[in-house]
């Protein structure tokens, strides 16, 4: 039997039995569709996490207290106050760290922020003018910090969109008092929605002058004196220069901090950040697959139960075909494609279920939490060839089985 005419015979013999085709179908269908729609939320999702972390800034290294050990594992990162907010000026040397385009320091604490009977607890960040551009968090009514305000310690605060809402409704704030733990501040500033992700975090939070948290907020001085900060947050001119602004900031902070064995400090990148939650999120993404590739496997076995039962149907058809002079390879080519066509035909089904599937879900919202989906082409790639080797894997006893009947005693057969 030429290939044509095994082709043509395997789509009549599925065709003989179309509903028992259709649900041997349906086994690879779900499993197919179900590896596709899985994927594609888990790429999603990774994809979301990247954005979010990319939407903190562009080119961005953090400084932070705190050395990093052998292997890679940080030993007491952020214990100790070692870095300053002079240490943070220092970085703007053009002389040792010309790579450095800007530098953000940035100090936390906690507290409670009371306008009229209202009040919320919230997180207080003191940071410098340059922090609205490095961070990149725009302002949407009122100013920024002003390097006046932090030069005179003022008592001026920027609310998040959230704590805004939260203290004033849909009024605006600008101009108005509130008091952040027992001290008067005036509102000088609402910052823009950040909406989800990481940047989001800045919606239920305020910024007040770095200056004054740490002397009217907080009042504890480093070893060495001077504004102690938790992180320096630097953006580089290009990312092209990464790796050496790495060196830059190490070189003038071991300068500064007289270092000459372990750093007292940890430099880390967007691109380490990413890297790792890339890693983390691949495993999820595997695992997820690997789940929904179960029902791939037990739509092989639905294959494997219908051939046999095929074959057992049709023992006289192969035995009047033996006896006509048909090989052994011609039966076995026989049942094995149509047990590879049934399981292709289901890949293809499931393809195009898989992906109108993850394009339903982009973007909609189950339990306050909303989907994003990335649908890949190689991912529906691989899933065919994956379905199309279950029913080559699965279809192969069958046809054995088949090839093997001898002519005589499967013409007997009733």
């Amino acid at each position: 039997m030429n290939p044509l005419t095994t082709l043509r015979t395997a789509l009549s013999s599925i065709g003989a039995n179309k509903l028992r085709s259709g649900l041997t179908l349906l086994g690879i269908v779900i499993g197919v569709a179900s590896v596709i729609s899985l994927m594609a939320i888990g790429r999603g999702a990774q994809q979301a996490i990247t954005a979010n972390i990319q939407a903190l800034g562009t080119n961005l290294l953090f400084v932070r207290p705190g050395s990093t050990t052998q292997g890679g594992i940080t030993g007491g990162q952020g214990s100790a106050s070692t870095l300053t907010l002079d240490d943070a000026y220092a970085l703007m040397d053009k002389v040792y760290a010309p790579s450095v385009a800007a530098v953000a320091p940035e100090r936390r604490a906690t507290g409670q922020v009371v306008a009229g009977n209202k009040n919320t607890f919230t997180q207080i960040i003191g940071v410098t003018p340059e922090y609205q551009f490095v961070r990149n968090v725009p302002v949407a009514s009122g100013q920024f910090v002003t390097w006046g305000q932090v030069d005179k310690r003022s008592e001026a605060v920027v609310l998040g969109s959230r704590v805004s809402e939260t203290l004033f409704g849909f009024r605006d704030p600008v101009g108005q008092p509130v008091r952040i733990n027992g001290r008067q501040f005036k509102v000088i500033g609402v910052l823009k929605s950040q909406g989800g992700g990481v940047q989001g975090l800045f919606d239920d939070q305020v910024l007040v002058p770095i200056t004054t948290l740490y002397y009217r907020l907080s009042s504890r001085r480093t070893a060495q004196g001077g504004i102690s900060v938790q992180t320096v947050n630097v953006q580089i001119s290009s990312s092209d220069a990464m790796d050496g602004a790495v060196q830059e900031i190490a070189t003038v902070l071991r300068l500064r901090h007289r270092i000459t064995a372990t750093d007292d400090f940890t430099v880390t990148s967007q691109e380490a950040t990413i890297q790792t939650l890339e890693a983390t999120t691949n495993v999820f993404v595997v695992f997820l697959g690997a789940i929904a590739s179960i029902s791939l496997l037990v739509g092989g076995i639905g294959i494997m139960n219908i051939m046999l039962v095929s074959v057992t149907e049709r023992t006289r058809e192969i035995g009047i075909r033996k006896a006509m002079g048909a090989k052994r390879r011609d039966i076995l080519l026989q049942f094995v494609s149509e047990a590879t066509l049934l399981s292709l035909g289901g890949g293809g089904v499931g393809v195009l279920l898989g992906l109108a599937l993850s394009r339903l879900m982009d973007g909609r919202s189950v339990g306050g939490q909303t989907f994003q989906t990335a649908f890949s082409g190689d991912i529906a790639m691989l899933a065919l060839v994956v379905s199309a080797g279950i029913g080559l894997f699965f279809g192969i006893y069958p046809a054995f089985r088949a090839a093997r009947l001898h002519p005589i005693q499967a013409l007997r057969y009733e």
